[in-house]
């Protein structure tokens, strides 16, 4: 099972919203994933293995060498894009 942190600058509303949708592409696919909710402040103590996130703020963590792997999503309510990334995600 991987575990996953959605999460944005203030952890308050295109991060939840990102959450609703990547809970339920999950649940249709059955994906192997846990979703955790948070802003930014949380990245450092998080111990999982993927991180979810605005494509624009993904950038901006890609240059901190964080030992988990980022996905950056351009269209949070875009479940086809999510569900993409995940199952590329999964495939590696």
């Amino acid at each position: 099972m991987h575990k996953a942190l959605v999460a944005c600058r203030a952890g308050v509303g295109s991060s939840l919203m990102l959450k609703i949708k990547t809970e339920q592409v999950i649940k249709e696919n059955g994906f192997p994933i846990q979703v955790e909710h948070s802003s930014l402040d949380a990245v450092s103590g998080f111990d999982g293995d993927l991180l979810i996130t605005l494509a624009d703020v993904a950038k901006e963590l890609e240059s901190q060498n964080l030992k988990q792997t980022i996905i950056g999503i351009n269209n949070i309510v875009d479940k086809i894009e999510i569900e993409n990334k995940l199952s590329e995600f999964l495939n590696r």
